[in-house]
């Protein structure tokens, strides 16, 4: 590959959530960081009606007309940017023919928002090769259209900002009702975060990540006209004591647990600011078992690498992150024990459940990036 050949080297992040699981569409804060994996685009004009795609991971490539975009919802590789394509379009964007080779370090299917880098990424590019400005928020809101109604997956914004907003060395504390967002030095002492990737394929769309999302729909639909809420994440604790009866059933632990993360987010901030890596882990741990018994969005092979994660005595805690039903935790552990820790948990894992697990070393890193070639 040769770059040279492109006009723009365009890059988003993948993200990995510390906490705030599944409260992002609920109107909740937050807790992500974008990282050092992500995706590139190599862009340029090419001055007909088609958007060519290849990419550097697969023989394949694909000629989009930007003139009847709707027509690729079904493809299975360039949905994903012919649906961010036209989501930037309809925001009244002016969109270009144009090459792109897309080159993705985010894994697939991990929880760490390969789906978002792609999303950003091009659209970036696009902006970038039509002379457009470059808005991250702009940006992170059309990813997130392109992912409800090109890709079927009814998410949150937490994905897309993080991945077009990100800062290194930082996490961001986003109010996803707002957008409100505060950077947060990610200054952890004597400590490291330690990604690792349970290995069984997940897919949001053919998962129950909908239907959760469904469940706290219709929770938020009964508590408005008892309590005034105007989203789920403004819910105490002492409202949801009240109107207990109001909710049947499941409905009852996915709202639980929306109420408890929200107070974990607040707590994690709190730690994370004065360093207090003990207390973050705990609360991690805390979110695993919420996400586990609640929410119901791990599954085995995730609550596996968890209890392996979390029985290593350098380990202050672990937790799955992401959408769930699959994927990667997220463990917080002593750097100089880092090494033992990934051997030991992947031979404890691999023992429980038979798959590999992977281990990723990726840094704290920045959203949107782009570099004229």
């Amino acid at each position: 590959m040769n770059g040279k050949e492109y006009a723009y080297k365009v890059t988003a992040a993948g993200r990995v959530n510390i906490i705030g699981e599944h409260i992002d569409y609920c109107g909740g804060k937050v807790f992500p960081a974008a990282l050092s994996l992500c995706n590139t685009v190599y862009v340029r004009p090419n001055g007909t009606n088609e958007i060519r795609l290849s990419w550097t991971t697969l023989n394949e490539s694909v000629a989009l007309d930007i003139r009847d975009l709707e027509q690729y919802r079904s493809l299975r590789y360039g949905n994903y940017q012919a649906g961010s394509a036209l989501a930037w379009l309809q925001a009244g964007h002016k969109l270009v023919g144009c090459d792109m080779l897309q080159d993705c370090t985010v894994p697939f299917g991990s929880g760490l928002s390969s789906s978002a880098a792609i999303e950003v990424s091009t659209i970036a590019a696009l902006a970038a090769v039509a002379g457009e400005k470059i808005d991250p928020v702009e940006i992170a809101l059309l990813a997130q259209k392109a992912e409800h109604e090109f890709a079927g997956v009814n998410c949150g914004i937490m994905d897309q900002y993080a991945s077009a907003c990100g800062r290194k060395n930082h996490a961001m504390l986003l109010d996803c009702k707002t957008l409100a967002c505060e950077y947060v030095p990610v200054e952890m002492g004597a400590y490291s975060f330690v990604i690792i990737n349970c290995n069984k394929p997940h897919n949001l769309v053919e998962s129950r990540y909908n239907e959760r999302r469904a469940e706290t729909d219709e929770a938020l639909a009964l508590l408005m006209p008892h309590t005034g809420i105007t989203c789920l994440a403004e819910l105490t604790a002492a409202q949801l004591e009240k109107h207990a009866h109001l909710l049947h059933g499941k409905v009852y632990d996915r709202v639980k647990h929306v109420v408890e993360e929200c107070a974990r987010v607040t707590a994690a901030e709190k730690a994370m600011k004065t360093g207090d890596m003990t207390k973050l882990g705990e609360i991690l741990n805390a979110s695993h078992a919420s996400l586990r018994d609640l929410y119901e969005v791990t599954g085995a092979e995730l609550d596996a690498l968890a209890h392996a994660a979390q029985s290593h005595p350098a380990c202050a805690g672990s937790r799955m992150t992401g959408g769930g039903f699959g994927g990667c935790t997220i463990s917080v552990v002593r750097t100089d024990a880092v090494e033992d820790f990934e051997k030991y948990v992947c031979e404890k894992y691999a023992a429980a459940t038979g798959y590999r697990a992977s281990c990723y070393d990726a840094a704290v890193g920045d959203g949107i990036t782009v570099e004229k070639l």
